[in-house]
């Protein structure tokens, strides 16, 4: 499984453009597709909230990728 690490500027970042950032999704659209699948986890569990806040301390999977989201400092 790939690693990465996001660094978040803000408070939160939605999950469908967190997987388009990170190159997991190719468009938000596609983003919010994978969410409604469930092939998208948070912190262990299946995600189904397309927007759900994403913060700091919270690793998302799919597809193979790993992304930890940590605080930019």
């Amino acid at each position: 499984m790939e690693t990465t690490t996001f660094k978040l500027r803000g408070e939160f970042i939605a999950l469908c453009d967190l997987l388009k950032t990170e190159g997991v999704a190719d468009s938000g659209g596609q983003g919010k597709a994978m969410v409604a699948e469930g092939i998208v986890i948070v912190d262990g569990e299946v995600e189904l909230r397309k927007t759900a806040k994403i913060r700091a301390g919270q690793v998302v999977e799919c597809l193979g990728h790993k992304i930890q989201v940590v605080n930019f400092s």
